[in-house]
Order: C-alpha cells, then sequence, then structure tokens
C-alpha cells in the first residue's frame, strides 16, 4: 500500500513537511518501481527528500 501525505511511516513524523512529501514519494517509488523493502527504501527516499530540498529551496 503506497504512503501518502496522511499516511506514513512513523520515521517521516518529524521530517520538514516539504521533506516528508519528497521522501514519500521517492519510498513509493523505490518500493513499487524498484521492488525495495520498505525498511531500506525509507531512509534512502528520506537520506535523497534531504538532499533534494537542500538543493532545491530557492525554487
Amino acid at each position: 500500500m503506497p504512503w501518502t501525505k496522511d499516511d506514513y511511516p512513523d520515521s517521516m513524523k518529524n521530517l520538514d513537511p516539504d521533506v516528508r512529501e519528497k521522501a514519500i514519494e521517492i519510498a513509493n517509488a523505490l518500493v513499487t518501481d524498484e521492488h525495495y523493502e520498505d525498511g531500506k527504501a525509507i531512509p534512502i527516499a528520506i537520506d535523497k527528500a534531504k538532499e533534494y530540498v537542500a538543493n532545491h529551496k530557492d525554487e
């Protein structure tokens, strides 16, 4: 079941909302398209989302 902005892993609850939204998007793609396990997809998605938001915050 894909995660949503209202239903996401506990490890994402304290993230900045922009980071959390991107992390959910990335995690869903990793699980659905790349067949990652949830436990592996979530930390990767959080790291990538933090990078993405940091690099795009002025847009």
